[in-house]
């Protein structure tokens, strides 16, 4: 194996953990993807670890509450449908990993989605499905040891985050509001549901969370906002009361079990800053002392121990590939209960420097610049899915790949991304999706200020990412010398048509709806300009994606090497929206890192 070869297959194999939760004798719930997918860990406080499951791919899991013997909610799709099933597990049982047919079937229809949403008291939890009509979500609340369910929520559509009142007088939801990027508050009572919040106004709740004594919820909006921050909001007339704020930053909070304390996170451009605040005024107690700038990953949410002492959180950085940290709450410090560091221990990684790519209609896009110690004077951009996404300070083994071999990485925030604000955010919404592309030409331009070979640069992206990817090399055709797609729409015609079909409804509010804007979705489609495509392309994609559907990838890549153009198409028979599984990934991204390697001299 060559030097190339042997670091890349290093950066691609590093261990990378993942916080779940936190029971009430400390133990953390873990992920741990050493296997080549995400299995269970328990982390004792003495320092022990045991692993709990073998699955085929990826899982995650809660502990329940108030139930013995200790039991853990574990979800888990198949093969990367993203149709989640929910099971059982015992750990205290466990001597060995323990595969399908040692889990405890809870909620499974695997023609169906149910989501965890969230875990009571009593040992109860709520879930989302769709197995009603495999359109709308239903909220439902299982009694685990009665086997019992109530349905709390049918009136259609999706559903996002659920927070049951712990006197048990009613529940919080949210679901999609009218305007793209919103989401509207309801109050399940009951029989009764009533909206708390506008449908058409354009604002964002989320992490919703009840006080002790259920008479209000903490939540993260913009409600009358450009920036998010953290409010109590008052299920009785729907009033919000901001409690802390930034009017520079988003800022988001996790409230601790008794009420007290809340750990506040302010994106300070792609990066965390943590700090504990008191509930009742929103005054700062204490900052937290992070491992370095980083990001937590909160895609997995920080849990609070029991007695409100701590926290257990996902800490990444461009340096660390992902690590369990715990937060002492009332003096700030951390320590790191599970480690990734040590298998890139040598290595030489590259951190990031911001700047502001000025764009012809007088906005700037934010964007990261990973230099490599020599660079060549080629560049790749890497764009981010979404397109409600942010790219963040984050390990990337694919742009330490990239600038080991001395492409310098450019990691933009185009308009259309959070964690710059609303107004961001909706720049690129429906008819303005281009001028999210355009914003590609830009950086382009801006090229030769860093010093790199405008005529030597190439796009990557994933999902939405992929999208632009196409629609880069399709649209500004005489700029870009290759491109990396990943399971990325080349029509968002057809992907609207053949996607699912709760995600059709979701979706149509950012992009377009078929019925109302088809005339546009055809001129923004990349596949409709694919004779324009001069550059190489290599494509990856995953035979089970239920978001992006494969015939995505396949129409793009027959329609660009009908043209005379060289591309790769690359498909994993056991995969979904992405590369979730190790073995996948190094098998595809070597291979796209040799690509560009090549194209690009």
């Amino acid at each position: 194996m060559s030097d190339t070869a042997d670091l890349v297959h290093r950066l691609l194999s590093a261990r990378t953990w993942r916080a779940f939760d936190v029971d009430a004798d400390g133990r953390v719930l873990a992920g741990d993807d050493t296997s080549g997918s995400v299995q269970l860990v328990e982390l004792t406080p003495d320092g022990g670890r045991r692993t709990l499951t073998a699955l085929p791919g990826a899982c995650s899991g809660r502990y329940l509450k108030g139930i013995s013997p200790r039991t853990v909610v574990v979800s888990h799709d198949s093969a990367g449908d993203e149709r989640a099933q929910l099971s059982l597990l015992r750990p205290d049982e466990v001597t060995d990993p323990v595969g399908e047919d040692g889990l405890e079937p809870l909620v499974r229809d695997p023609a169906h989605i149910h989501s965890l949403a969230e875990v009571l008291d009593g040992g109860r939890v709520v879930y989302a499905t769709n197995r009603r009509n495999g359109v709308d979500f239903d909220l439902v609340l299982r009694d685990v040891e009665a086997t019992t369910e109530t349905v709390l929520y049918d009136g259609g559509g999706m559903v996002g985050g659920a927070a049951v009142a712990p006197d048990g007088s009613g529940a919080l939801m949210t679901r999609p509001g009218t305007p793209a990027m919103s989401s509207q508050v309801l109050l399940l009572a009951g029989a009764e549901t009533r909206e708390i919040t506008a449908a058409d106004e354009p604002a964002l709740f989320g992490g919703l969370q009840w006080l002790p004594d259920s008479s209000a919820a903490i939540v993260t909006t913009n409600s009358g906002r450009d920036r998010t921050g953290i409010a109590r909001l008052d299920p009785a007339t729907g009033t919000v009361t901001y409690l802390v704020t930034d009017d520079a930053h988003d800022v988001s909070g996790r409230l601790s079990p008794d009420g007290a304390s809340l750990l506040v996170v302010t994106d300070d451009d792609g990066a965390s800053r943590l700090a504990i605040h008191d509930v009742t005024t929103g005054a700062h107690r204490v900052d937290v002392v992070t491992p370095g700038v980083g990001v937590g990953d909160f895609l997995t949410v920080p849990r609070w121990s029991a007695d409100s002492q701590g926290l257990a959180l996902t800490w990444t950085s461009p340096t660390i590939p992902a690590d369990v940290v715990l937060v002492d709450a009332a003096s700030g410090r951390t320590g790191t209960a599970a480690s990734s560091v040590d298998d890139l221990e040598g290595l030489e990684l590259v951190t990031p420097t911001s700047v502001g790519v000025p764009t012809p209609d007088g906005e700037t896009v934010p964007c990261f610049v990973y230099a490599p110690e020599q660079p060549s004077g080629s560049s790749v951009l890497i764009v981010h899915g979404g397109p409600e996404g942010q790219s963040v300070r984050s390990f990337s083994p694919i742009v330490q790949a990239l600038t080991a071999q001395g492409h310098t990485v450019l990691v933009p925030n185009v308009r259309g991304s959070v964690g710059y604000g609303k107004r961001w955010y909706s720049l690129d919404d429906v008819e303005l999706r281009l001028d999210s592309v355009a914003d590609l030409a830009a950086i382009h331009d801006y090229l030769p200020q860093l010093g790199l070979d405008p005529a030597r640069s190439a796009l990557w992206g994933g999902s939405y990412g992929g999208y632009m990817v196409l629609a880069g090399v399709a649209f500004q055709p005489e700029r870009w010398a290759a491109g990396v797609d990943i399971v990325g729409i080349s029509s968002l015609v057809t992907f609207l048509e053949n996607t699912s079909p709760y995600r059709r409804a979701h979706r149509e509010r950012e992009y377009g709806s078929l019925e109302r804007n088809r005339e546009f979705l055809e001129r923004a489609s990349p596949l409709n300009r694919i004779s324009d495509v001069r550059a190489p392309l290599f494509v990856i994609h995953g035979a089970n994606d239920p978001r992006v559907p494969l015939s995505e990838a396949v129409q793009v890549a027959d329609a660009v090497r009908a043209g005379g153009v060289e591309v790769e198409l690359v498909v994993y028979d056991d995969e979904g929206h992405g590369l979730a599984k190790r073995v996948n990934r190094l098998d595809a991204y070597p291979r796209a890192i040799d690509f560009l390697g090549r194209v690009l001299g």
